[in-house]
């Protein structure tokens, strides 16, 4: 849901001339950002809570996931924009891009805007393992918020450009580390399955449904213009549609790969579709629309093996293993 949230946002408001193409599915991305961060959080503290890797441990082997495919983009983006525009970017650019610093989110000038996004939770994961405790990561999450408040509350100038972006996505990430601490601290969520059999099954559906009203709610009443407004609001709507997921088991196969190959979508997908576009521009905008996001899914399987194959791993070719993997 997030990496189509983002996808769908940047196609209905900054691909096509009628904003309607896409409505609602295209107010989401600020939703999809932070359910990003809150899943990130989430699964770093599920992952540490099994396995408390030390710090060098953690940077090798997260970090390294997170930059091989970030310099992989990169390589062909700059190598693409050499041969078709010449030498566009300063060499002071090129070097901080591929540090994973980006301090512009320009939809048309950058080499590919998402990245802001990069830098962003690239701090969080620099952060993690000075901050993280097995047994307290309750204030972890303390830690890691009050970090991010700070950072945006003295602005460094070096961020003036982004730095709007940060302070409606500052709660997500220490909220998944908190998610995760307190799912550690319930019964088995199967329970809750019970309750939806007999005559509790009303107050249940009633619950769900209630749930879905409020995710929309908080998407509609979004507070754009409005930081902190924006950051609850998106707060509300993640925390009811993952409560949503939690009560019932749903399990959508298209959610599933898209999710699969998130990040290599989130990598590859803006510069392709404006920078290099090949569908928008021969084919009605719904079809273009279908087909982008079929090749993303391709071309996220394609990136994946390729990341294996350099980093010497042997890439699973299930996807429930290759989704384990990651």
């Amino acid at each position: 849901m997030a990496i189509l949230m983002v996808v769908l946002s940047h196609i209905g408001y900054f691909l096509v001339t009628d904003t309607r193409f896409l409505w609602p599915l295209s107010i989401m991305a600020g939703v999809g950002v932070n359910l990003f961060l809150f899943l990130s959080g989430f699964g770093l503290t599920v992952s540490q809570m099994k396995k408390d890797l030390k710090i060098g441990e953690f940077y090798k082997k997260r970090l390294l996931k997170l930059f091989q495919p970030l310099w992989l983009v990169l390589i062909v983006f700059f190598g693409l924009n050499f041969i078709f525009s010449g030498p566009v970017y300063s060499w002071d650019y090129i070097v901080k891009a591929f540090l994973g610093i980006f301090t512009h989110a320009d939809l048309y000038q950058d080499i590919n805007s998402p990245l802001w996004y990069f830098t962003f939770i690239l701090g969080y994961y620099f952060l993690y393992p000075l901050v993280f405790s097995k047994k307290v990561p309750w204030l972890s999450a303390i830690l890691l918020y009050v970090a991010g408040y700070l950072f945006v509350y003295f602005q460094p100038s070096a961020f003036d450009y982004i730095i709007h972006m940060y302070k409606i996505h500052i709660v997500a990430f220490p909220l998944g580390v908190l998610a995760a601490w307190g799912m550690t601290k319930l019964k088995s969520p199967e329970i809750l399955e019970k309750i939806s059999r007999g005559w509790q099954a009303i107050g249940y559906y009633a619950l769900l449904i209630g749930l879905l009203a409020l995710f929309i709610y908080a998407n509609y009443n979004s507070g754009i213009g409005n930081p902190i407004k924006e950051q609850w609001m998106s707060i509300l709507a993640i925390i009811a549609i993952s409560l949503v997921f939690i009560l019932k088991k749903i399990e959508f196969r298209l959610f599933y790969w898209f999710g699969l190959y998130s990040y290599e979508i989130y990598l590859w997908h803006w510069p392709i579709m404006y920078h290099y576009d090949f569908l928008y521009r021969f084919l009605p905008v719904w079809l273009a629309t279908i087909l982008y996001l079929v090749f993303f899914v391709g071309l996220g399987w394609a990136v994946s093996k390729l990341v294996g194959l350099i980093g010497g791993k042997k890439v699973p070719s299930a996807p429930v293993e290759a989704q384990l993997a990651k």
